[in-house]
């Protein structure tokens, strides 16, 4: 076998496959005696910069506002490198944030020059999620977009490459162990052509891993009103949202003559899954990997009214984090994006002749396409974005100018609250999350 079937086999037969009798849990190991020692929420709000939040704050709160994003008091510079490259991928910066360690562009989970997963700060090829099980500290995944999206899944999954691989890292994320799993991509969860809650299933191997994992003890729900009808002790969680994203991640022209909004209206907001996830590990020490993906694929498709929608949806997330942690102090919630996706910027409006020619051309004078809250049948703006009110109570127009369709480096900020923030100052190279949480959770350095 390859070492990539090897690890499925390992999966299935550890977390999955019951018809032999439980399997003896591993021991415990011990977290350091005597140090202090909280939960931790990592919440990335992928693909926002600096000139997203900015943008956010003007629709949410007013330029003189304050979103939730404002309110955590620990700030630092990000440094995304990688191994080969300045500008990361989200796969490979989830293997980072997950590991402390730098991986190839390419990297899933891995190391990048073989199929093994990393060697991680601690010495050992195991991400801190695993390290965080085998101590016996509950855990959590949530993300709005598929279950192939790394930003969570990379903490539990380890995969030759990323767009041949969803099936694995289905199976792998499903086989994890992990005691809340809330996000979509059911169409990886089923065989081919079997149909679903919101799809058909894509899998060529015939498996079906909605039933193996409520064979292995998941409440499998599929609606935001199955999960909130769970009980706070529900135990294991598997909630399948959508066949794919929760999101429809394409330009405004395209969602516009489909009839589509940004979101699902049907799916649980990355709000009400954080809240819930919080609810079924409430009481325990935990590790909670949240993702709200919207912001990076909407900034990639220069969806300026998804954009702004994924980012409201963002800060909200962070609003119901925070209000975790006001009651819980022990916990220290970190956020950040890994790039800037779609390198937007904002530009104020004023009225003038020229910007109204402006408008009419959806180009700045550089070449820069222009963005706004509603567009023409001829491409032009017909309405620019509007601010909430500044502090003496008058609105300001503004339009989004698109950079690329890539991931551009950016100005990544990194702010924290709760336990350890105050550690979060400078600048915070990808690498450094790892030990910031291994600290917070075992009490000690790796």
């Amino acid at each position: 076998m390859t070492s990539g079937v090897w690890r499925v086999a390992i999966f299935v037969v550890a977390g999955l496959l019951v018809s032999c009798g439980p399997a003896k849990p591993p021991a415990k190991e011990e977290t350091a005696p005597g140090k202090k020692t909280g939960s931790v929420i990592f919440f990335h709000i992928d693909g926002a910069g600096m000139a997203q939040w900015q943008m956010a704050r003007m629709l949410i709160a007013g330029p003189d506002g304050e979103i939730n994003w404002d309110k955590l008091p620990h700030v630092a510079v990000y440094r995304g490198h990688q191994e080969d490259t300045l500008t990361t991928s989200s796969n490979a910066a989830a293997t980072a944030h997950a590991y402390g360690v730098k991986v190839p562009y390419e990297a899933y989970g891995t190391d990048g020059h073989s199929d093994q997963r990393p060697v991680a700060a601690n010495g050992e090829r195991r991400s801190i999620m695993e390290e965080a099980k085998a101590r016996g500290l509950a855990t959590g995944l949530v993300n709005s977009g598929g279950v192939t999206e790394p930003g969570t899944a990379c903490f539990v999954a380890s995969v030759h490459k990323r767009d041949e691989d969803g099936a694995e890292i289905a199976a792998q994320v499903a086989g994890s162990g992990t005691d809340v799993i809330l996000l979509g991509g059911e169409e990886w969860f089923l065989p081919e052509g079997t149909p679903g809650r919101h799809g058909t299933g894509k899998r060529k191997d015939g498996r079906n891993i909605v039933e193996e994992a409520a064979a292995a003890g998941y409440k499998v729900v599929f609606t935001r009103e199955e999960l909130a009808a769970l009980p706070d002790n529900a135990g294991k969680v598997l909630g399948i949202f959508s066949n794919d994203d929760t999101f429809n991640d394409e330009p405004e022209e395209d969602l516009a003559k489909q009839g589509l909004p940004p979101y699902d209206p049907a799916a649980p907001t990355i709000s009400e899954m954080t809240a819930a996830a919080l609810r079924f590990l409430g009481g325990r020490q935990f590790l909670l990997v949240v993702e709200e993906e919207g912001t990076d694929n909407f900034g990639n498709c220069n969806n300026a009214v998804g954009l702004a929608e994924a980012l409201r949806r963002g800060d909200e997330g962070l609003g119901t984090a925070l209000g975790y942690i006001e009651k819980h102090p022990d916990t220290l919630l970190v956020t950040f994006g890994d790039s800037e996706a779609g390198n937007p910027d904002v530009i104020g409006l004023r009225g003038s002749k020229w910007e109204a020619e402006m408008l009419a051309k959806a180009r700045d004078p550089n070449g820069a396409p222009l963005d706004g809250a509603v567009r023409g049948s001829d491409g032009s703006i017909e309405k620019p974005f509007t601010s909430q009110p500044d502090r003496s109570g008058k609105t300001h127009d503004f339009v989004v100018a698109w950079g690329t369709r890539m991931d551009s480096c950016g100005g990544i900020l990194v702010r924290a609250a709760g336990m350890n923030s105050d550690k979060v100052r400078g600048s915070f190279d990808n690498t450094a999350l790892y030990p910031l949480i291994h600290e917070t959770l075992f009490g000690e350095a790796p």
